[in-house]
């Protein structure tokens, strides 16, 4: 008896490459999540976050709010880990953002998908890699955008004689505008409590220019950020997977150092209660377990919104590990010095 074997398709798959992208094509990316109460605990938990608008429903309801939404941070992580199996699981390392705003609040019970368009491709002369260049798009239940941003990445290539697209690099806002930021509709800062909040500082207490040290650190444990991963779903194997890069370490994920870094600038900004943009910014060196994340903040801009007692500050955030001082970015030649790890730029809602 001879029996005959057919070719079945690959049940599994290793992921998008560089050579497998196309300008223009839209990405519709699996699993769908559903957010819970239990995620801002969980939240909370890993990074020491305190801004009253996303701990405290009452103090939110004073504000306007029907309740306190999830953390500005939980949308956007739970959103960018939507992409990565399509994006970034074969990432070198996410170079950044830009064109960045949060346009709708979300709720503990709100499910949210997303979606991606490559806008722009260019291979890397060494022939092993490339930059994909995507926008996207997350959305709510009812089809709403509650959050876009465009991000960078680099991506191996599968095949290094595969051959290259013609190089596409897209021009991006250097920032968010002022007039586009979108503030929660209800939002009302004119009961504001500076005691429960924790600090006094308001809008015209903050000037251009100022640079604010926020004194505290956080050591990165590899457990805690292997649980942010998965929180957040985030499979890059850079992150879970010891044997990927060469020195047999697993490289924390981009977000926890965000997440961090916001928590910490609590000390200084207390009052900067919701990112409503997310101007540009960069990993700009690897962050490790055992390495300790300090943050220091400068303010950019200021701007008044139309919804009452309500300002916005846009901000400079930069987090640098042990062994780096407050203030200290480039060097001469415009290089981000060494233990510098994070180089972000953002809009926050403040009380006037």
């Amino acid at each position: 008896m001879t029996l005959h074997l057919r070719n079945e398709p690959a049940k599994t798959t290793a992921g998008r490459f560089f050579e497998d992208y196309c300008l223009g094509e839209v990405i519709a990316h699996a699993v769908p999540r559903t957010v819970s109460g239990g995620e801002r605990a969980l939240y909370h938990a890993l990074y020491p976050a305190r801004g009253a608008l996303y701990s405290s429903d009452a103090f939110a309801r004073a504000c306007g709010l029907p309740a306190a939404p999830v953390d500005d941070l939980i949308a956007f992580h739970t959103v960018f880990g939507k992409t990565v199996p399509d994006i970034s699981l074969n990432a070198v390392a996410n170079l950044g953002y830009a064109e960045g705003r949060w346009l709708a609040p979300v709720w503990p019970g709100d499910t949210l998908r997303a979606e991606s368009e490559v806008i722009g491709l260019k291979e890397n002369s060494n022939g092993q890699t490339g930059v994909v260049w995507v926008r996207t798009r997350g959305l709510n239940q009812r089809g709403k955008t509650v959050l876009e941003y465009v991000r960078w990445v680099m991506v191996r290539k599968n095949r290094p004689d595969a051959p290259a697209p013609a190089p596409v690099v897209p021009r991006l806002a250097p920032a968010v505008a002022a007039a586009d930021l979108v503030v929660p509709p209800g939002l009302d800062f004119t009961r504001y409590d500076f005691g429960l909040a924790g600090e006094p500082w308001r809008w015209g207490d903050y000037a251009v220019g100022e640079r604010i040290d926020h004194v505290d650190g956080v050591t990165v444990e590899e457990a805690e950020h292997m649980l942010a991963t998965r929180l957040w779903q985030n499979t890059a194997k850079v992150h879970f997977d010891a044997t990927w890069r060469p020195d047999g370490r697993r490289l924390i994920y981009g977000g926890h150092v965000i997440s961090l870094a916001r928590a910490l600038s609590f000390n200084g900004l207390a009052n900067a209660q919701m990112i409503v943009a997310l101007n540009g910014g960069q990993h700009v060196n690897p962050c490790f377990a055992g390495d300790t994340v300090r943050a220091w903040s400068e303010v950019l801009d200021r701007a008044e919104t139309p919804a009452p007692g309500v300002g916005a500050l846009r901000l400079r955030l930069v987090a640098y590990k042990h062994g780096g001082e407050p203030f200290a970015l480039k060097d001469a030649e415009g290089r981000h010095h060494p233990k510098v790890l994070l180089d972000l730029d953002y809009w926050a809602l403040i009380p006037r």
